[in-house]
């Protein structure tokens, strides 16, 4: 057998777009080129990672001529950390090539008529608008290309910080992180500093065993703030020291839980949070409404963004105070309880239980009545009868997970007799491949995508569909 070609170092690369999942574009010798990190201007040398008929995947070894509207990052985990892919690019220019993302899939993928696109609806905040973080330990930290140049001896160092993008069991040891507010930052380094020097184990992704597992820290708009340890085995001596000193140090956790996660993976739907300290739940605004988030609770993740988002949703679906709602992945009963009051009655359903729990007592802490929660995988309950049982829908508001919706779901919905959908996404291409499915009975009329995560080039996006007659 002989050896493949070597794929080319194709030097002086001028970039001319940015496309799917943020990654910069170029045409060499009629092929497209994609590139991640470059932004539209920039000029590099690219060594070619991957090459097919129609396209090469390539990485940037050398950046020749930078881009006039490059701006320096905030962050000096920047480049390396994948979070804040955009930090480089100005923020009009980012919400410029977001409306592009949306309007490109629906018109590919979904084969939309994009005449009625609406502009992108900006963030206030463009950094520290996070509500919610999870960060991983691991007894290896990534060493830096900097770090490697330098000849510096591999040693295995614990880390505390994030997935390194495409490398999962690689963490790189984050010190600074701009996208969620304080106490954030001082509650992940002042727990790397004590676990460090009470030398508690840092857990293996290889040997899958360790103490110390995940930390997610949760702020909300309301000024509180949730921690949850995710510990790898149980050591109650060692678990309740550390749990002491964070009530300790930081006053301001409001609410305090711990998990113990023995599995292989580090999914947490499965696992019961404990909880340790302080208030069961934290409190997130909306409007005029007040909503529990609980360790396990699905919220969005831009607070401040979420009523926009909803405001856009409760617009398309033209309520007038007699309609039945289906409100599909309705997580804690967030968009249901916002627009209940133009609707006569609302059904949510969603997979996890907990977050009904919290949806039911969300809608009860707000004097909401009209409202009704109901928990099960969605393609095995939402149904012809279901239906039949709760009564034919006037409008569905659907805001699946980023996968989209299952195949059952849509042939559901396409049969439920529904006069409008408004279908809320975290992710254009997949609600353009279900807009698509759903173009047999209905007919997409409006479009807004919301910027929801500055930095990234993740993009929400509202579209409105009714009924073909």
């Amino acid at each position: 057998m002989g050896r493949k070609k070597p794929l080319p170092l194709i030097k002086g690369v001028v970039i001319t777009d940015i496309g799917s999942e943020g990654n910069a574009i170029a045409r060499v010798d009629d092929m497209v080129l994609f590139i991640p990190g470059m932004i539209p201007g920039d000029v590099a040398d690219v060594q070619v990672r991957k090459k097919k008929r129609r396209y090469m995947e390539g990485v940037a070894v050398a950046l020749v001529t930078p881009s006039e509207m490059r701006v320096p990052s905030q962050c000096h985990h920047f480049g390396i950390c994948g979070g804040c892919r955009w930090q480089h690019l100005p923020y009009e220019k980012q919400l410029f090539y977001k409306e592009k993302q949306v309007r490109d899939n629906l018109t590919r993928i979904g084969h939309v008529d994009m005449s009625e696109i609406n502009p992108i609806l900006g963030s206030e905040k463009q950094y520290r608008y996070r509500n919610k973080l999870e960060y991983t330990f691991s007894d290896r930290r990534w060493m830096t290309k900097e770090e490697i140049a330098k000849g510096d001896a591999i040693v295995n160092e614990p880390a505390l910080g994030f997935h390194i993008p495409a490398i999962f069991d690689k963490i790189l040891d984050i010190t600074e992180c701009h996208l969620q507010p304080e106490p954030s930052d001082k509650i992940r380094n002042r727990v790397r500093e004590y676990t460090l020097a009470h030398n508690l184990q840092y857990y293996s992704m290889k040997e899958q065993q360790g103490f110390m597992r995940n930390l997610i820290v949760r702020t909300s708009s309301t000024g509180e703030t949730m921690v949850i340890v995710i510990f790898g085995r149980e050591d109650e001596k060692e678990r309740r020291a550390l749990l002491d000193f964070l009530i300790s140090e930081f006053p301001e956790i409001t609410s305090l839980y711990y998990i113990i996660n023995t599995k292989r993976n580090d999914s947490l739907a499965d696992q019961l949070p404990v909880h340790y300290s302080g208030r069961m739940f934290i409190t997130e605004r909306l409007g005029d409404l007040f909503f529990r988030v609980g360790p396990k609770s699905f919220y969005q993740t831009n607070s401040r963004q979420a009523e926009q988002l909803y405001s856009v949703a409760r617009d398309f679906a033209s309520l007038t105070g007699k309609e039945t709602v289906y409100d599909l992945y309705t997580g804690t009963g967030t968009i249901a309880c916002f627009i209940a009051s133009g609707a006569s009655r609302v059904i949510g359903i969603e997979y996890i239980e907990e977050a009904v729990a919290d949806a039911r007592i969300n809608a009860a802490d707000n004097k909401i009545s009209n409202v009704n929660f109901l928990a099960g995988d969605m393609k095995d309950v939402f149904n012809a009868d279901f239906i039949s049982v709760n009564g034919r829908p006037d409008v569905i508001i659907t805001d699946p997970p980023r996968a989209g919706m299952h195949e059952d779901v849509i042939k559901a919905m396409l049969s439920s007799g529904a006069e409008r959908i408004v279908y809320v996404s975290c992710n254009p291409a997949t609600q353009a491949r279900d807009i698509d499915m759903l173009s047999a009975a209905y007919v997409v009329k409006r479009v807004q995508p919301v910027d929801m995560f500055p930095q990234t080039f993740h993009v929400e996006n509202v579209a409105l569909l009714e009924r073909r007659n």
